[in-house]
């Protein structure tokens, strides 16, 4: 997990270093930030997360061989060694963004470079020869990148950042100064690719954009076995080279631990192949609820199954409720079916950050999307309908759950990092029948399960264990104290029925329809004032429309 961030059209950068630091938890290794050369009123920054490769890793990264090109980058390509492999790239460094400036350098498409890329990335590439600016961001949005438009009328058109609060405060900055301008917040679409003509001036123009990939048509890689026969040997192989790859790390390696489905068999996998890869450390699983917890009881029993070291934290009402507002700032969202489970999040992130050596974070996320695992798929009115739904919650996950992994983990500095939305698995499984991918027998991820039974992976409890939303499953075991009768309750405090009455006058766009969702919101106006399209729908409002068309 890094953190990425450029402006250009502007040259008192000493202005924008709030902004700049605003994003320093995702890099807690190492900062710089400078000029493009040849290039005014530009600049650059980077914050590392050192996670693969030496100090010659550090961006904005430009080596000798390619003089008249700069990349910043946040992420991890799976088969960098792979290309250089295939098409004999002499590397300067170990790190794997430099294959990014080869790729470019050979082909001169920032397109065909994002298609070629097996990982995750949010990056961009400046060459001063042609005088253009390429950005590219990979197929489900693991990597965030959100860009400013047209920040001033006439000089400057586009800044980039990992986060949205960088460029809220570069706003400000803008706005203060009393030039005209016209700004548009926006995260930058996965799968998409962009190119800008760049001035002297720094001055940018939009050459050409478009989608490199979609859900639905993903590009293939290169795989390291032969597919069988049986597709459900295809899916465990699938997965098992999807963990494995992630194995690409100089820096420790643990797993999230819910005791679901998801991070069970993810944590399954991951100890088995670090013991194959010679790992000489044990591999460190994490679980975190109330008192009394269901998921801390699953997880104890996954971690003792798999042989990881656990750690388990207990957190209290108290603590959960103090982290509301550093958590809605973290995230920069208001939708609280995203914020209540990501309080537990972030205080295990917390927790790991502040007591253990681990920094990447393995996790379940994906999963339900991609293999159906949410209840209200059972109410589906046909196979296609449900294969629809699954496309179209993968399309959005950035702008949810995404979120919610990324931010709580960078703010700590540590790396998650989703073998579920792998692109070759997700290829693979999304190819299958449709019909096959229902839930089956009024069991979700029915499919899932059924690759893995019988091969003792998991106990059968775990395997076969019902969808839990996470934070039903962190909450205590007495009635009426969930995680979520907690919340509520603070909110009822501190949301009064007058201000909530007149909810929609307050909030038009998403209005709240809850005490809890109104404060949240309340929150977000507070760091965010006028960006409530960062939240651009809510997502339990999303899902009623097959329950809908379910009940026609």
């Amino acid at each position: 997990m890094c953190g990425i961030w450029a402006v250009f059209g502007y040259h008192d950068y000493h202005q924008f270093m709030p902004s700049i630091m605003a994003i320093r938890g995702r890099g807690p290794d190492a900062f710089r930030t400078e000029p493009i050369p040849g290039f005014h009123n530009s600049r650059l920054a980077f914050h590392r997360l050192a996670i693969v490769g030496d100090v010659t890793g550090m961006q904005p990264m430009r080596i000798k061989q390619l003089p008249h090109l700069v990349l910043i980058y946040n992420g991890e390509i799976y088969n960098h060694k792979q290309l250089v492999t295939t098409f004999g790239f002499d590397m300067a460094t170990t790190c794997d963004a430099e294959v990014i400036l080869h790729l470019y350098n050979k082909f001169g498409d920032v397109r065909r470079v994002a298609k070629l890329l097996d990982g995750v990335f949010a990056f961009s590439i400046v060459d001063s020869d042609s005088k253009q600016v390429h950005l590219g961001r990979d197929t489900f949005g693991v990597r965030p990148m959100f860009t400013l438009k047209e920040m001033f009328t006439e000089r400057t058109t586009l800044a980039l950042s990992s986060e949205a609060k960088s460029l809220v405060l570069l706003e400000e900055t803008f706005t203060g100064t009393g030039n005209g301008h016209k700004l548009a917040l926006d995260p930058f679409p996965p799968g998409h690719y962009a190119t800008f003509a760049l001035s002297t001036e720094g001055k940018l123009s939009l050459q050409e954009e478009g989608a490199y990939t979609y859900v639905g048509k993903i590009p293939t890689f290169d795989i390291n076995f032969t597919p069988a026969d049986d597709q459900m040997e295809n899916i465990r192989r699938y997965l098992s080279e999807a963990v494995k790859k992630r194995l690409m790390a100089d820096r420790r390696i643990g797993c999230f631990l819910s005791g679901g489905l998801d991070s069970s068999l993810v944590a399954a996998i991951l100890t088995k192949h670090a013991k194959e890869a010679g790992i000489d450390y044990p591999i460190q699983t994490f679980s975190i609820g109330l008192e009394g917890s269901t998921d801390l009881v699953a997880a104890r029993k996954v971690a003792k199954h798999i042989g990881s070291e656990h750690h388990e934290v207990i957190f209290t009402p108290e603590e959960g409720i103090q982290a509301l507002r550093d958590v809605i700032y973290t995230l920069e969202i208001y939708d609280f079916d995203q914020i209540c489970p990501s309080v537990a999040l972030y205080l295990l992130s917390k927790y790991v950050h502040e007591n253990t050596e681990t920094v990447v974070l393995y996790c379940g996320e994906g999963a339900d999307e991609l293999c159906q695992g949410y209840v209200y798929f059972h109410k589906a009115p046909s196979a296609e309908m449900a294969d629809q739904e699954s496309r179209r919650l993968l399309k959005d996950l950035y702008l949810f759950d995404l979120v919610r992994v990324d931010r709580a983990t960078a703010a700590f500095g540590l790396e998650a990092r989703v073998p579920f939305l792998d692109v070759p698995f997700t290829s693979f499984f999304l190819s299958l029948p449709a019909v096959e991918r229902q839930p089956r027998g009024g069991v979700e991820k029915w499919l899932l399960r059924a690759a893995y039974d019988g091969t003792g992976i998991l106990p059968d409890e775990i395997l076969w264990r019902t969808k839990t939303p996470f934070s039903t499953g962190v909450s205590g075991s007495q009635p009426g104290k969930s995680w979520l009768e907690y919340i509520e309750v603070y909110a009822e405090h501190r949301v009064s029925d007058g201000e909530f009455a007149r909810a929609s006058e307050f909030y038009e766009y998403n209005t709240p329809t809850s005490k809890v969702a109104f404060f949240c919101r309340k929150v977000f106006e507070e760091f965010f004032p006028g960006h409530q399209t960062l939240t651009p729908f809510m997502w339990l409002t999303q899902i009623r429309s097959l329950l809908q068309l379910a009940t026609k």
